[in-house]
């Protein structure tokens, strides 16, 4: 695959992949589709910030102008960061994001296609996508859980959004053949909540056995992602009962005004911020940090086993 052709990896990560340094994939869905802005400029910014603390390199994700980036410069950040045009693409977009030159904001399932093709084992998000609530209906399925079926990149994150249908989406993943591996936990969490009353497939608790398990999985043949499940910190967690009744109201809000498809997440993001004052937005950006500083630790672990 010509990839100089559709995309462009900044020079510092081209480095250390050549030199099998310890590289982490960063999504940018959340700067653009995420949080409102400078938070989610903020945001970004610490982030990497964490991760080159922890020895690693970070390399934000993203679709300018029809191109892929593997890693924003500071202003590409800022400037991405204060798009007002900026489309959110997930696998099936990718394609027209760059046939039409815009500039998109990847999601989970196409980060990990564009992490794989440059080369970058381990990605750091908030919270993966999964089965909506009502899919019986619907049949809203996230496609991050497809790519996690057949993407070999591992996936940081604080468990699926409470938004969604936690025990379906653990039957998904199960069913595709997805590990699920709890970071210090045995309960999977539900992104704003450390707990959510469903089990992990596995307790882990370092990140160097984690970078083993990841490293035996794909050495033996096994196609696919993983679900490295950390839950937010509990000083940092939310209490559940208030954040189960800002999204039962914003669910309710969501579908008496028609709202669907890519829209949904950000709507009800957005609306749960509101209802929360703005406390779902603090959980969120504290959640993020600390997946980054794990995902760091998991990728030099990584890098180590070769």
């Amino acid at each position: 695959m010509e990839l100089g052709k559709w995309m462009d990896i900044s020079e510092e990560i081209q480095n250390s992949i050549k030199g099998n340094g310890p590289v982490v994939a960063l999504e940018s869905t959340i700067i653009s589709h995420g949080m409102p802005f400078p938070q989610n400029l903020e945001t970004a910014l610490e982030v990497e910030s964490i991760i080159r603390k922890e020895g690693a390199l970070p390399a934000t994700i993203a679709v300018i102008e029809g191109r892929i980036k593997i890693g924003l410069s500071n202003l590409e950040l800022e400037q991405f960061a204060q798009g007002t045009k900026t489309v959110k693409v997930s696998s099936r977009d990718l394609p027209l994001a760059i046939l039409q030159k815009q500039d998109g904001g990847t999601t989970v399932a196409a980060t990990m296609i564009c992490a794989r093709m440059a080369g970058i084992s381990i990605f750091v998000t908030g919270g993966i996508g999964g089965v909506h609530r009502g899919s019986e209906k619907t049949m809203d399925i996230s496609g991050d859980l497809m790519e996690l079926a057949r993407t070999n990149v591992a996936v940081v994150c604080a468990g699926i959004k409470s938004i969604l249908d936690i025990p379906r989406t653990l039957e998904y993943l199960e069913t595709q053949g997805v590990p699920v591996i709890g970071y210090r936990t045995d309960e999977f969490p539900a992104f704003y909540t450390t707990t959510s009353g469903y089990s992990v497939q596995s307790r882990i608790n370092t990140a160097e056995e984690i970078a083993r398990c990841m490293k035996v999985k794909w050495e033996l043949g096994l196609e696919g992602g993983m679900v490295i499940a950390n839950p937010v910190l509990r000083e940092d967690a939310m209490d559940e009962e208030v954040i189960e009744e800002a999204i039962t109201k914003s669910l309710k809000e969501a579908s008496e005004k028609g709202i669907d498809g890519k829209a949904v997440t950000p709507f009800l993001l957005e609306r749960i911020s509101q209802l929360t004052d703005r406390e779902s937005l603090k959980t969120n950006i504290a959640l993020v940090f600390n997946n980054a500083l794990l995902g760091a630790r998991i990728a030099s672990a990584y890098k180590h086993e070769f």
